[in-house]
C-alpha cells in the first residue's frame, strides 16, 4: 500500500467541539497518528452536551461519553489520553509528549496556555521544531478581545456576515450552518502543510495563530473596501448578486422546489433568452448589459419564474448547464444524501466497530477530496475516552507500572470521566408526536443495510 502523506507525524489534539478536532480527524485520514488529549473532569462537549447528536439506536447505553454521534465523527481514526492539566503532574506529562510529538493543536483562550507554561514560546524550548497551532474566536496578542471567549455563530455577527445576509428590509440573518467553524478547519490544515514544509526545509518549527474572526472577516473583502471607498455600510441583497444579473432562485415544479441560476456576461444572457423561448429579450434595451440587467432583476424574475414553475428542477439544470450558464437545483438535506452526484464520490465511508463496543457498523463523511497516488480512508473509528492511556504512557513516556497506577489513583488520568452527564433522551415516537422528528422507522437498519 501506498505510504500516506502523514505517515510518521504525531499530533497531539488538545482542542474541543467542531473546528481543530474535525482537522484532526482529517489528519488521521492522512495518515499521521493523532492522540486526542482531554482532561478527565473536562471531557469533550461533544460527549454529552447539546452538541453531541444523536446515539446509535438512540441508546445511551453503559458508556453514553464514548457514543454519541458528533464524537465518533471528529474522532475517528485517533488514540484517546486523558490528562489532568490543572494539576502540575498532568502539564508534566504533556510535556514529555510534546518531546515526542510533531504538532501541537490547542484552542484554548490565549492566557490558558500560558497560565500553564504551555504557550509555544515554552513548548519551543521543550522541542525547537515543534509546530503549534492555536485556534481562538480573535487571536493571540494585545487586541482589546483576545481573551474572549466565542464560537462560530456569534463570530458571523462580529466578522459582518449577519449584516449582509438576508432580504432587504429584513433584519441581520445568520447562515444556516456554523460555516467559521469549516474556515478553521481548513485553514488549520493549511498553516500544518505548510509548517511541515517549512520544517522539513529549515529543521524550524512554527507557530500559526488562526484566529476565527479574522477567517470570518477575509469573507467581507467587497463590503470593506466599500466602506473604505464610499463610506457605506453594505446592503442585505438576498439572492441577487454584486456583479451577476439575472441571479437568484426560482420555483419549480412540484412542491417548494427550485432551481438556482446565475448569468455572469452577456454572452450567456443571450443563451438564457434563447433557452426561456424568448429571443426577443435579448434584443430589449431594458437588458442589453449588466447594469441595465440590475436595474430590471424584478421584471426578469417574474419571466423566469413562468418559465421554471413548469419544469423539473434536474431538467432545468442539465438544459441550463448546456449552454453554459452555471445552474443547480436547490437541494435539501435528504435531496443532498440521495443526490448521485454525492454518491459517486463516494464521500460516505464505512467503520466498523469492535464487537465489544456495541456499534457495530456505522457511516461517516470523507472529505471533499481525493489523492491519485494514496487514496484515502478512515482509518479507524474514534477510541473510547482513555483507552490509550496506559499504553502511551508506559509504553511511549516509559512510566513504570507504579507511577501509573499512581495517576489512576489520583485522578491524573481516567477512563471514565468525572464530570459531565448525558442529555437524555426521547423515545423516537415522542419525538414525532413533539415534531422533533418527521419519521421514526423500526426497521431503519435492516433498510439501511446496517443489520
Amino acid at each position: 500500500m501506498p505510504q500516506l502523506p502523514l505517515e510518521g507525524i504525531r499530533v497531539l489534539d488538545s482542542t474541543y467541539v467542531f473546528a481543530l478536532p474535525y482537522t484532526g480527524a482529517l489528519l488521521s485520514d492522512f495518515g499521521a497518528e493523532v492522540i486526542k488529549i482531554e482532561g478527565p473532569a473536562h471531557p469533550d462537549t461533544t460527549r454529552n452536551s447539546g452538541l453531541a447528536g444523536s446515539y446509535p439506536e438512540h441508546d445511551l447505553g453503559d458508556d453514553p461519553w464514548n457514543r454519541p454521534s458528533t464524537y465518533n465523527l471528529l474522532h475517528r481514526g485517533k488514540q484517546s489520553l486523558t490528562l489532568d492539566m490543572t494539576d502540575p503532574r498532568g502539564r508534566d506529562l504533556f510535556r514529555h509528549m510534546v518531546r515526542v510529538s510533531d504538532v501541537v493543536m490547542e484552542n484554548f483562550t490565549p492566557r490558558v496556555m500560558r497560565a500553564w507554561e504551555l504557550d509555544y514560546p515554552n513548548l519551543r524550548k521543550i522541542k525547537p521544531d515543534i509546530i503549534m497551532i492555536s485556534n481562538t474566536g480573535f487571536g493571540h496578542g494585545g487586541g482589546p478581545y483576545s481573551n474572549n471567549p466565542a464560537q462560530a455563530t456569534t463570530l458571523e455577527g462580529m466578522h459582518g456576515h449577519c449584516w449582509i445576509t438576508g432580504y432587504d428590509g429584513d433584519g441581520p440573518n445568520r447562515v444556516g450552518a456554523s460555516f467559521v467553524d469549516f474556515l478553521s478547519t481548513w485553514t488549520a490544515l493549511f498553516a500544518i502543510g505548510s509548517a511541515l514544509r517549512y520544517r522539513a526545509r529549515t529543521g524550524q518549527g512554527q507557530w500559526a495563530d488562526i484566529a476565527m474572526y479574522q477567517a470570518g472577516v477575509m469573507f467581507m473583502s467587497d463590503y470593506l473596501m466599500d466602506a473604505i471607498s464610499n463610506g457605506r455600510d453594505g446592503e442585505r441583497i438576498g439572492n441577487r448578486h454584486l456583479y451577476r444579473a439575472p441571479q437568484g432562485c426560482y420555483p419549480a415544479q412540484g412542491d417548494n422546489e427550485w432551481i438556482a441560476l446565475s448569468v455572469g456576461t452577456d454572452e450567456q444572457w443571450q443563451s438564457l433568452c434563447k433557452v426561456l423561448g424568448r429571443e426577443d429579450l435579448a434584443q430589449d434595451a431594458r437588458f442589453a448589459d449588466l447594469l441595465s440587467r440590475q436595474r430590471n432583476h424584478d421584471e426578469l424574475d417574474k419571466v423566469i419564474e413562468v418559465w421554471s414553475a413548469e419544469r423539473d428542477k434536474y431538467d432545468m439544470m442539465h438544459q441550463l448547464q448546456g449552454v453554459g450558464i452555471p445552474a443547480g437545483p436547490v437541494l435539501t438535506g435528504k435531496d443532498v444524501h440521495f443526490d448521485p452526484q454525492y454518491k459517486s464520490r463516494g464521500f460516505l465511508e464505512r467503520v466498523e466497530y469492535p464487537e465489544e463496543r456495541g456499534l457495530g457498523s456505522r457511516i461517516f463523511m470523507g472529505r471533499p477530496y481525493k489523492f491519485s497516488n494514496t487514496p484515502l480512508r478512515i482509518r479507524g473509528p474514534a477510541p473510547t475516552f482513555g483507552q490509550d492511556n496506559e499504553r502511551l504512557l508506559k509504553e511511549l513516556l516509559g512510566l513504570k507500572d507504579d507511577v501509573y497506577q499512581g495517576l489512576v489513583q489520583d485522578s491524573i488520568t481516567a477512563e471514565i470521566p468525572l464530570a459531565g452527564n448525558p442529555v437524555p433522551r426521547i423515545p423516537q415516537e415522542r419525538m414525532v408526536e413533539l415534531g422533533l422528528m418527521a419519521a421514526w422507522d423500526p426497521e431503519y437498519r435492516e433498510h439501511l443495510g446496517l443489520s
